[in-house]
């Protein structure tokens, strides 16, 4: 099968969006299949010194095509595709190019997407990444909240309603959107882990690296620095933790809006001695040792459309405190690699506590949570779901032999 991939996101920017792309891709491709995707063109990618991990995947790029982009205003970390180079890209294409079209992103790529879809008379598949109800008022302040959230639920159902089938990475995300009145079939696939995330990190190695005691508590937190992560829940509730263990520290890898709020929030309460800010993490060396070096993950967003870093910390052995709320409640276990927490600082404290305590329980919870991960979560696994999602699609919709794979 020849599959057209288009995203408003792709590494080097590094989120869960760009994660899912490549997983799925890549075993897509393992399987024979033909998979092409459409991109922006980052300017850091020319202008600054690639990481390993983007050197790697920079190393071959055939599979890419990279469209010219602007810097959008409001969000610096992400470009917009220019339309006009779009277009000249879409003119160049030819029934028969390919069988089907997957958009990941609901901005400039959705659009496209569209157009090539019906260009090409071939199948449209959208996958609803983004929880963009709990996203909007952080974005446009000025806008009333329930509005935003409004335009949010609007959009997505309009949007959803454009394509064939709507890919959700949770049953509670499927559920939002029947809610929200998509009568579109929505079927849930979750993003698997690769092997490489089960290779394990050389914890040791990244504490010597951050100057980190070998016996020092350590917490992590490894995902984009935005306000939707909650993550100045877990600041409060580190607060809490300190009193009975004042040598925690607190990691946060990762950038975004909310960086420069977070550091004033932590000097405000005087909390520098116990949280450091690490930036981006090199995925293909960095980001498995740092899971690794943490006593325990934390995670307190309630906006996750599935939240696959909890997944790649227990691959690594590290047992997870987490809220179960959306997509993060289709992949937490109690004991299986995580205690949850509700929604409270005190409460996510306690359990946070608990296993800082209880040696046994911290390394039981964390064998479980590897072994729940490889036998549920491989990506693999979801590759094939994926594949049946896209045969079933064009048996329904389009039936036409599929072509070959290129």
């Amino acid at each position: 099968m020849k599959i057209l991939m288009i995203s408003d996101v792709y590494f080097p920017r590094v989120n869960g969006v760009s994660t899912s792309i490549r997983t799925f891709a890549e075993s897509l491709r393992s399987e024979g299949h033909s998979v092409h995707l459409i991109a922006p063109q980052y300017a850091q990618a020319i202008e600054s010194k690639p990481s390993a991990d983007e050197a790697r995947l920079s190393a071959d790029e055939r599979w890419i095509t990279r469209i010219a982009a602007r810097k959008i205003v409001f969000d610096p970390e992400d470009y917009l595709m220019k339309w006009s180079a779009l277009v000249a890209y879409i003119d160049s294409l030819h029934p028969g190019d390919y069988d089907l079209v997957h958009i990941h992103t609901p901005f400039v790529a959705h659009y496209a997407g569209l157009k090539i879809a019906k260009k090409l008379q071939v199948p449209v598949v959208e996958t609803y990444h983004t929880f963009f109800e709990d996203y909007m008022h952080h974005y446009l302040p000025w806008v009333p909240r329930k509005l935003a959230v409004s335009i949010a639920q609007w959009v997505s159902r309009k949007q959803c309603q454009q394509v064939d089938t709507v890919v959700s990475p949770s049953a509670q995300m499927r559920d939002v959107l029947q809610q929200y009145g998509v009568t579109t079939p929505v079927a849930v696939i979750p993003t698997g882990l690769d092997a490489s995330r089960f290779v394990p990190g050389d914890g040791l190695a990244f504490r010597q690296k951050y100057a980190i005691a070998e016996q020092r508590p350590l917490l992590m937190f490894v995902g984009r620095v935005a306000h939707e992560k909650n993550i100045q829940f877990l600041l409060e509730m580190l607060s809490l933790v300190i009193q009975d263990h004042p040598e925690v520290l607190l990691v946060i890898t990762g950038e975004g809006p909310a960086e420069a709020m977070l550091k004033k929030m932590t000097r405000d309460n005087g909390l520098q001695q116990n949280v450091m800010f690490l930036g981006y993490l090199d995925r293909a060396v960095g980001l498995n040792a740092a899971y690794r070096a943490a006593d325990i993950f934390v995670f307190a967003s309630k906006s996750e459309t599935q939240g696959l870093v909890l997944l790649e910390a227990m691959a690594q052995e590290t047992p997870v405190v987490a809220i179960a709320e959306l997509g993060t409640a289709s992949i937490l276990r109690q004991e299986q690699g995580a205690l949850i927490a509700q929604d409270d600082e005190l409460h996510f404290a306690e359990q946070v506590q608990t296993l800082l305590i209880d040696h046994q329980l911290r390394e039981r919870v964390g064998k479980q949570g590897k072994r729940y991960v490889e036998q549920v979560w491989s990506s693999e696994a979801q590759a094939k779901k994926l594949l049946e999602c896209y045969e079933r699609l064009m048996l329904v919709n389009y039936p036409l032999p599929v072509s070959a794979a290129a």
